[in-house]
């Protein structure tokens, strides 16, 4: 275990000097040189700590240099046209992302030999689709980096480039010259989410509809403003976004339904198995749901041949391929290094945690508390440096919505398929089906914005200097090194991962 961590820590730190300061060959010499050193003075002196030492100077020096090899130049032929006005043919590659008036909506295009992604901003449309072969015309431009009100730097050009996206094209339009064919297995998958949403759509109103959406498979857009920030506020946020909780339900749930059959269990589990890669692929393959369904198939993996799983072991695996894959989810996607602090929280935290509240008695609420105090725990600092807001509420709020959380999963689902189907030919009892997921959205919907009228529910802090970051989870990592944990981490450790 000593030596993954060092591992993938000392892997991270490469990435992070690199992904921030762009030192180039002589960090990357120098840490070669401190691994030399390392070594020669284990050869004289035995220790682990410096075989540690190490493979974390080794790794270091490979994280820089998959960070080097990862930061290309922008391609020269569409860098030619920037500040131009241009017309593309391409294909829509994600889900359009809709705003008030626009919509943004990933395209790779080709020129020559040269192929790139483009984020083209065009008037609202519900016409185009993933896979769609699109013409798209606008001015051709660099995303930037850029400064909010408290003087926090948002990288939006980094933010976009972890996902391939290269250029901007703005005041854009499109034009659709092919829909996606019937083949493409990206166009299905969001076919089928476009359905599912579609048959909720038909059963539930708005906001409920939209809550319900993001419940199942993440997304926040048809909330309105308001609502955003009363979940941001009320510290509940991560229930309607998708995360390792929610991939972790699913797998429960298929598991219970597969379980109920009379298949053999390891088929059961080849079954959770490919259900859980078709819902990460539903939901748009976001880094937190890769990193979720990751584990998830690890620990399936585990019970199909009746060996112990390690939570703690499998996250650091699954963040290591993670980070060899995509350097930029490390330094530039917020969402996955919240979805791996509140994990990690749950895995070295909670049991910390559910000692100090053995007097509660009652196992349900230990785990409760402890799990919510983890998760909140690990993942303050974070939210404190990226968005600088303390929710004081969270935790109450947590504890009043995640019970019920598994139960609105499974309702919304119910009503999303049951409206799917029967929407246009039934619609009654399509709108009977989704009731349960109705009543269950309004509840949630009711502890937010109750929380957020709670007074002082939040504080709204200045620039969070990330020394102050390093502190906080350097004590963690004291606090959770005083106790020494068993190994073979339970599943349940990880199936509530609430970020």
């Amino acid at each position: 275990m000593s030596a993954l961590l060092a591992i993938v820590s000392g892997f991270a730190a490469g990435i992070f000097v690199e992904s921030l300061f762009i030192v180039g060959w002589p960090t990357f010499v120098f840490a070669l040189l401190l691994a030399g050193l390392s070594v020669g003075t284990w050869f004289i002196v035995p220790r682990q700590s410096y075989m540690l030492a190490t493979l974390f100077f080794l790794l270091m020096a490979g994280g820089l240099l998959r960070t080097t090899l990862w930061q290309t130049p922008v391609p020269s032929l569409f860098a030619a046209d920037l500040r131009h006005r241009v017309a593309y043919e391409g294909v829509v590659v994600a889900d359009p992302v809709l705003k008030d008036a626009t919509a943004r909506v990933p395209v790779r295009v080709r020129r020559g030999e040269a192929e790139t992604i483009i984020l083209a901003i065009v008037p609202r449309t519900n016409d185009l689709a993933v896979g769609d072969t699109v013409r798209v015309s606008g001015t051709l431009s660099l995303p930037e980096a850029f400064t909010d009100e408290e003087g926090r730097i948002f990288h939006y050009d980094k933010w976009l480039e972890k996902d391939g996206i290269r250029f901007l094209l703005e005041f854009g339009n499109v034009r659709v010259l092919q829909h996606a064919p019937w083949y493409s297995l990206p166009a299905s998958l969001a076919r089928i989410k476009h359905r599912f949403l579609a048959g909720l759509a038909i059963g539930l109103p708005e906001p409920y509809a939209s809550l319900a959406g993001g419940i199942v498979i993440g997304g926040k857009s048809g909330l309105g403003p308001e609502l955003q920030t009363a979940f941001v506020t009320s510290g509940l946020v991560q229930i309607i976004v998708l995360s390792g909780y929610n991939v972790m339900i699913v797998a429960d749930w298929v598991l219970i339904v597969l379980g109920a059959t009379a298949l053999p269990r390891r088929l059961a589990l080849v079954g959770a198995a490919v259900a859980l890669l078709l819902f990460v692929g539903i939901a748009g393959f976001s880094a937190t749901a890769l990193r979720a369904g990751a584990m998830a198939l690890i620990a399936l993996y585990a019970r199909a041949t009746g060996r112990s799983y390690a939570a703690s072991r499998a996250l650091l695996a699954v963040v290591l391929l993670m980070l060899v894959w995509n350097p930029y989810y490390l330094v530039f996607d917020p969402s996955f290094d919240l979805s791996v602090a509140a994990t990690a929280g749950l895995i070295w935290l909670a049991p910390l945690f559910e000692r100090g509240l053995a007097r509660l008695k009652s196992p349900f609420w230990i785990n409760a508390v402890a799990t919510t105090l983890a998760a909140q725990a690990s993942v303050v600092p974070l939210l404190l440096y990226d968005m600088g807001t303390l929710s004081l509420v969270a935790i109450p709020a947590n504890l009043l919505v995640l019970p019920v959380v598994p139960l609105t999963m499974a309702a919304s689902a119910i009503a999303g398929i049951a409206g799917a189907l029967l929407g246009t030919i039934m619609p009654v009892i399509a709108m009977l089906a989704a009731l349960p997921a109705y009543l269950l959205s309004l509840y949630l919907i009711l502890v937010a914005e109750g929380a957020t009228r709670v007074p002082f529910a939040a504080l709204t802090l200045p620039v969070f200097p990330f020394a102050l970051v390093v502190v906080a989870y350097g004590a963690l990592i004291a606090l959770a090194s005083r106790k020494r944990f068993s190994m073979t981490d339970q599943l349940r450790l990880t199936k509530n991962a609430s970020i």
